[in-house]
């Protein structure tokens, strides 16, 4: 098959005939079809809600002579805690619990940090005039939301096959001006990159000139493999520590898409002089988050070689649907040398590269035809794709028949879109 830049006038004229009425076609099948976010599938649920039946007796709700029903311990449960910790390679006391939503944790760091200061700084970042932050570009589109609501502007690093580009991230540390980094270290959202030993080492060791400089390592799909074994991550928690720099990273991370989201359990880890003052901060702020459903999620995850097992599960689900995603990429993009990809290994997404100034009008296209995707831009500060050319494709939620015909739409959209451009 030749591509479209190999085709001569003619040869075009005949290829945007039948896209067209094919597109009319899948348009007239009105289907209603999401793939916008990262949510699982009704099978993936159903495989592990076993969950709600592991606390059926009052005595269940008795861990280590915790009663988990009342108010205290705002640091969660103390094996809870022991598990976070395991999944992540830090220790228990470097691990506080939070409710179902990791986000909420990073959210609420960033509005402590806005209003009262951070650990080394009692300058709130409110004060800082021209305050800034580095956004490892594409990424996690409500991260990005959380730095632009809080004034912060965004400088954009390019996304490496290794992680951020280290070079300019210890060049703009050197501004005092500059108060943290996003960070998605194993299966990025959206490429699903996984940070190099060599990254993760020049994270550790980086000499920020803002003292209240925050490394946020969103750790969210640490245990998310769908193709291959588990692989083993460092712990930057205890390479800071080793580094000289104990305090500059707090690590988050979720049960969200190991059981359910939104009624899972979340963690915020860091050093022992960063989890005191974000206690004080917390501790007006509430009594405890939810400590039964901690020890449900425990009772049934176990510990971390039980929680892979569970993850094996998934896999199991989640592969065909991405190989399904891969299959029409590879069979109705590649030849016509529209776009390229990443062909990950684990998360939850699948980062399509459309050639320069295509990807708005292909997800608009999408759109008309009953398919919803996350908006062009997003992965994004702002919203600004400058190439408009990534679309972030979430397999997860649709059936593997539906996902069929969702991306049969996908590769045709941005196949019409492709041939307007061309004239």
């Amino acid at each position: 098959m030749k591509t479209y830049q190999e085709m001569n006038a003619a040869e075009l004229a005949q290829e945007r005939a039948e896209v067209q009425a094919h597109y009319q076609r899948l348009k007239d099948l009105n289907l209603k079809l999401d793939m916008s976010r990262g949510k699982p599938g009704k099978d993936q649920l159903d495989a592990i809600s076993d969950i709600l039946t592991v606390l059926t007796d009052p005595a269940d709700c008795i861990c280590e002579g915790m009663d988990v029903r009342n108010y205290g311990n705002m640091e969660g449960v103390p094996a809870a805690r022991r598990l976070m910790s395991e999944l992540l390679g830090c220790r228990p006391e470097e691990c506080i619990m939070g409710g179902s939503s990791s986000l909420a944790l990073m959210y609420g760091l960033v509005m402590r940090g806005y209003c009262f200061g951070m650990t080394h700084s009692p300058v709130p970042w409110s004060r800082v005039e021209g305050r800034k932050w580095i956004c490892p570009t594409p990424g996690y589109d409500r991260h990005f939301k959380i730095t632009e609501v809080f004034g912060f502007e965004m400088i954009t690093v390019p996304m490496l096959p290794t992680g951020p580009d280290m070079d300019r991230v210890e060049e703009l540390v050197k501004d005092p001006l500059v108060k943290g980094i996003w960070c998605v270290p194993k299966y990025s959202n959206p490429d699903g990159i996984v940070y190099s030993q060599e990254t993760v080492e020049r994270f550790a060791k980086l000499e920020p000139a803002a003292p209240d400089f925050t490394v946020i390592w969103d750790n969210a799909y640490c245990v998310h493999e769908f193709d291959g074994d588990y692989l083993p991550f460092p712990d930057i928690i205890g390479l800071c520590r080793e580094a000289g720099h104990p305090d500059l990273v707090y690590e988050f991370c979720s049960t969200s898409k190991i059981t359910f989201p939104g009624a899972g359990i979340s963690a915020m880890c860091s050093s022992e002089a960063n989890l005191n003052y974000q206690r004080k901060l917390l501790g007006v702020q509430m009594i405890s988050y939810d400590k039964v459903n901690q020890l449900r999620q425990v009772k049934f995850l176990k510990n971390k070689e039980n929680t892979l097992a569970v993850m094996k599960k998934h896999a199991a689900i989640l592969k065909p649907r991405f190989d399904c995603v891969l299959h029409w990429l590879e069979t109705e993009i590649a030849p016509r040398g529209l776009g390229h990809w990443q062909t990950p290994k684990g998360g939850y997404f699948v980062s399509l590269y459309t050639l320069p100034g295509l990807a708005k009008r292909t997800v608009a296209l999408c759109k008309e035809a009953g398919v919803v995707l996350t908006d062009a831009g997003a992965t994004y500060p702002l919203g600004k794709d400058p190439q408009d050319s990534n679309i972030r494709i979430a397999p997860s939620l649709p059936p593997v028949r539906e996902l069929e015909a969702a991306m049969e739409v996908l590769c045709t959209a941005l196949e019409m879109a492709a041939l307007e451009q061309m004239g």
